[in-house]
């Protein structure tokens, strides 16, 4: 072993306590890193190979009714490679010992070899010739602790028929099952079922047609193409307008996580590995500065600049190799645990998480990539040292009056403190870095907790301002207005409106979204239109209001016209303008006055739902008698909705909070412990010095952790300010279409994060004062020129 491997290894023993907080640190960043990758990479390669394998389709049509005859012209369409059609019903689901209602849909078998097979994970299929057995999905069944043999009824066309379950199934066409209009999955309150298509054909007057239809496309179809054939072709029979795999609704929201994994995996970890780097650049930099006679030393022995630059690289490779060797450990756990809370989402027929060696061969190399950045100025300021200068000390910083002395206040301060403060104002680019650190490491650790507040702020405005109705109410049919008058009179109805929905797609320049208006009473009470200040907002009597999310994938603002196709009945085309827009945090809606949205669709006052609000005792009774009504099509309960959508946030919250404030924790310790130690090795000739002019252990503890504590109370503030900006750069980096998350920071968020800085810099104060009284001061004290 050469002299500078033994050097080396004995500077890596005496700092141990600094490089293990480094490598934490940088072990935060690959844990990140690999997690994130890694679970993107298995659910991508599961998702594409369950696709593969059953087959599914990659456009999706939904229409009245079609005859049988028709499957022939649309396989002709070119680009066209196989034709499946179905039958497709919603049903209320009348479930054993379960009060609330639920919701579910009828889906006929696929054909052999057909699309979208099912993937048996219990039981068989139901026999051909019987009409009472289903195959239900895996997220209902283990939602009711459903098995073979199990029963349920449905309401199929206006009649209760009792169904027996003979298999538990996943299909690729719901691996996120959440009924259409909701923002999170409730599995307890909306399945789906699989029947022989002959009874479900009887019963919804669906012999030799069907309702619904999926198609594959040769390599060479262009969905576009075949999109405006289909519905040309189908509009004389309803169609709702044919969608691409894109925006079929499970795999929309697979793909906004796959999107919300690829930006977590871009952001938080170059946040830990950017602190990584920076703190190896000024922990390097600084014991570089204390080894200045070291290095003129080693020059003086014909030792080159390579060789010693290659020496202190290889100081940093080994606290990189540590952390990276924490980290894989780290990330794979954190992933393993990743991919059981993805089971509870997402229901693939296996979801297991793989660590391909191109995931780690990334990792390492951003790893690598990031630590050595952080040491190369460091490692150049060492290869270029001159011995001549090297063998002389750092020039002392120039002295002068300080702000406190310039100001007359050094007479009001102890002499400790005139030292601390002279001592932070005469080295103001250190103390900027160690404020800038531990800044850093505040910052991170309010990302960690932002979340929890955010969801709640979203809760209140979604389910408190904007949705203030106990029951939703959905019609089969568009019915008379009528119909909601008479739900107002019902006891225990305080308050009714109407509402109306309309499949539309909508269309500018060449942007097109496929969405619903929703019709609502200018001054509806029970479903408002807020404004960024959270102020109610009267529907205009004309036009439509966006939300600020589609007018911006439109390409819209005030004063636009947009194209309106209209998706059901006539399927006639409108020029309207937009006449508002307001922020949301979920979907991509639109709004519309009632009596406009109907005068568009020329139609009376039809509508499609009812808002109802309720007196508290009378809840359960109304949703009995609701579900048992034959025009009713589903009730949404908005305590269930929050429930659901609580019990489904919680627990991801929970787990990003606690890995997150695992690593940030970790990473403000070794931030503050390490600014704290190597500031003890730049001043240990100093204090020893004081030491032997009369000074006490206590006042040079003092000195030594004051200026600890003032650095830290000054980094809080940044600190708040730093994580103000990552948390708003990391909301905007995981927004999709479907959700986003409010830039709320509630003030527990600082709270947190202020008082765990001060933690860390309490335990590292401890431990460096334990240092200081173990102080040689001969040794220190020895002339080093």
């Amino acid at each position: 072993m050469s002299a500078l491997d033994r050097k080396l290894w004995r500077e890596l023993w005496s700092l141990r306590g600094q490089v293990l907080a480094i490598a934490v640190v940088i072990a935060g960043g690959v844990s990140t890193l690999l997690m994130s990758l890694a679970t993107l990479d298995s659910l991508t390669l599961t998702r594409d190979a369950f696709y593969r394998d059953y087959r599914f389709a990659e456009i999706f049509v939904s229409l009245k009714r079609a005859p049988e005859s028709l499957r022939e012209t649309i396989a002709a369409i070119p680009g066209v490679q196989q034709v499946e059609t179905r039958v497709v019903a919603a049903v209320n689901l009348d479930i054993p010992d379960f009060a609330d209602p639920a919701t579910g849909v009828l889906v006929s078998l696929p054909e052999r070899n057909g699309l979208n097979q099912l993937h048996l994970l219990a039981g068989r299929l139901p026999e051909p010739e019987r009409d009472d057995e289903t195959v239900v999905s895996q997220a209902f069944a283990a939602a009711h602790g459903f098995g073979p043999g199990a029963h349920l009824s449905a309401i199929i066309d206006g009649r209760l028929q009792r169904l027996t379950i003979v298999g538990i199934a996943v299909s690729p066409e719901y691996i996120y099952q959440i009924k259409p209009g909701d923002l999170f999955p409730d599995f307890a309150r909306h399945g789906v079922l699989w029947m022989n298509r002959e009874p479900l054909a009887r019963a919804y007057d669906m012999d030799g047609a069907f309702n619904d239809l999926l198609l594959t496309l040769t390599r060479e179809g262009r969905p576009r193409d075949v999109i405006e054939r289909l519905d040309d072709l189908l509009e004389p029979y309803g169609g709702l307008g044919a969608i691409e795999r894109s925006d079929q609704l499970s795999d929309r929201y697979l793909d906004a996580e796959l999107e919300q994994l690829a930006g977590m995996a871009r952001l938080i970890p170059g946040v830990f590995l950017g602190v990584a780097a920076f703190l190896l650049n000024v922990v390097l930099g600084r014991l570089i500065g204390t080894q200045r006679d070291q290095i003129a030393i080693l020059k003086a022995f014909g030792y080159s600049a390579w060789q010693i630059g290659g020496h202190y690289v290889r100081w940093a490779l080994v606290i990189i190799l540590l952390g990276l060797v924490i980290g894989l450990g780290a990330g794979l756990w954190f992933g393993l645990a990743m991919a059981e809370l993805y089971r509870g989402f997402f229901y693939f027929p296996y979801l297991e998480f793989s660590l391909r060696p191109q995931v780690i061969a990334v990792a390492v190399a951003v790893t690598l990539g990031a630590g050595l950045a952080g040491t190369l100025a460091a490692v150049r300021r060492a290869a270029r040292l001159p011995p001549a200068e090297a063998m002389q000390p750092e020039p002392p910083p120039r002295y002068r009056p300080t702000l406190v002395e310039r100001f007359g206040l050094q007479r009001f301060l102890s002499q400790p403190t005139r030292m601390i403060l002279r001592h932070i104002e005469r080295r103001p680019f250190k103390s900027l870095l160690s404020i800038l650190g531990i800044g850093l490491a505040c910052g991170i650790l309010m990302v960690g907790r932002f979340q929890e507040g955010a969801l709640d702020y979203l809760i209140q405005v979604q389910y408190g301002l904007a949705q203030r109705d106990d029951l939703t109410v959905t019609f089969s049919e568009p019915t008379s207005r009528r119909v909601v008058l008479e739900l107002g009179a019902r006891p225990g109805v305080d308050w009714a409106e109407p509402t109306r929905q309309v499949a539309v797609r909508l269309r500018h320049a060449n942007a097109s979204q496929s969405t619903a208006i929703q019709g609502l009473e200018p001054d509806s009470r029970l479903r408002r239109i807020l404004d960024d200040r959270l102020q109610v907002q009267r529907l205009p009597a004309e036009g439509l209001v966006l939300s600020d999310q589609l007018a911006r994938r439109l390409g819209v603002g005030v004063g636009d016209r947009v194209e309106v196709e209209i998706l059901e009945g006539r399927r006639e085309r409108h020029r309207v303008v937009v006449a508002g827009l307001v922020r949301e945090f979920t979907g991509l809606s639109a709004y519309m006055d009632l009596e406009a949205l109907n005068r568009l669709l020329g139609e009376g006052e039809a509508v499609t739902g009812a808002l109802l609000a309720v007196e508290p005792g009378a809840r359960d009774r109304l949703v009995a008698e609701l579900k048992a009504a034959p025009r009713v099509a589903g009730v949404t309960d908005r305590l269930t909705a929050i429930r659901s959508f609580m019990d489904s946030m919680t627990e991801i919250v929970l787990s990003f909070a606690f890995v997150s404030t695992l690593l940030a924790g970790s990473i403000a310790f070794g931030v503050v412990y390490n600014d704290a130690r190597i500031t003890l090795t730049e001043r240990a000739r100093e204090l020893a010095t004081l030491r032997v002019l009369g000074f006490s252990l206590g006042e040079i503890t003092a000195i030594l952790l004051g200026e600890l504590a003032l650095l830290t109370a000054l980094a809080i503030p940044v600190g708040f300010g730093i994580g103000w900006g990552l948390i708003a750069l990391i909301v905007r980096g995981i927004e999709s279409e479907l959700y986003r998350i409010p830039l709320i920071l509630e003030p527990s968020v600082f709270t947190f994060a202020a008082s765990v800085i001060l933690v860390a810099a309490l335990l590292s104060g401890l431990l460096v004062a334990r240092r200081l009284r173990r102080l040689d001061l001969v040794a220190v004290l020895k002339t080093r020129e």
